[in-house]
């Protein structure tokens, strides 16, 4: 078990939607902006896949070496949502098992890319942002969807970008990875800085891939463990 939680209780606590919208407004003020990344050897990407919270789920760390990205290990955890889904409140819902699928790998990862916003949140603190708090890792927002801001369309070319934009702040980019094909969203998680995060999500991008490797390997390794754990609830009815 290589990641410790440094602050269970910024997260992992049942609380109603108001106590969580406070919560994100207090923690975000503990977000670090600058890098605090050494050499980086290894990259995780995690991710979890779930619908409805009467059914289960599964959480997905995928470690991989970097720059050559090439497969180190990967851990799954199972379990239930049991916060609802409502937009703004990802980390309450999805962040249990995340954590959960980090401590399962043996190497720690030096920075980890999360399936979700970091800043570019209503209320600067998306799962990206509290998950990094929680591990004290750097941590990368990765998100195929905009949550908030607006932002130009970038240049067709793949690696083009145009910044995204929140109440005149800058929360994050908007990043082409692959050619005429949907951009994908960028932002700071934690211990990191805009330009850093996004030169490390094109480094992790595999030519013609619109997802980085850690995240599009997280989420099929999340989406295979819960279809096979829905076959053994099946099996048992």
């Amino acid at each position: 078990m290589c990641i410790e939680m440094l602050a269970p209780e910024l997260h992992l606590q049942k609380v109603t939607i108001q106590e969580a919208r406070a919560l994100q407004s207090h923690l975000r003020n503990l977000v670090v902006e600058f890098d605090r990344i050494g050499e980086i050897r290894f990259v995780a990407g995690v991710d979890v896949s779930g619908l409805r919270s009467s059914e289960p789920a599964a959480g997905a760390a995928i470690l991989l070496s970097f720059p050559d990205l090439r497969l180190v290990e990967r851990s799954i955890a199972e379990g239930a949502l049991e916060f609802p889904y409502i937009p703004g409140f990802l980390s309450f819902r999805e962040a249990p098992l995340m954590l959960e699928a980090l401590r399962g790998l043996k190497t720690e990862p030096d920075i980890v890319i999360v399936e979700g916003h970091g800043k570019a949140h209503p209320r600067g603190l998306g799962i990206a942002s509290h998950l990094g708090l929680i591990v004290g890792k750097p941590t990368i927002g990765f998100a195929k969807s905009r949550l908030v801001g607006h932002y130009d369309e970038p240049a067709d070319d793949a690696g083009s970008t145009s910044p995204l934009v929140h109440k005149g702040e800058l929360v994050g980019t908007v990043l082409r990875t692959k050619g005429r094909v949907k951009p994908v969203f960028v932002s700071v998680g934690n211990m990191i800085t805009l330009p850093a995060a996004v030169d490390i999500v094109a480094r992790c991008t595999v030519p013609g891939q619109r997802l980085p490797e850690p995240i599009r390997l997280a989420h099929l390794a999340a989406g295979e463990a819960r279809e096979k754990l829905g076959s053994k609830t099946g099996d048992r009815d």
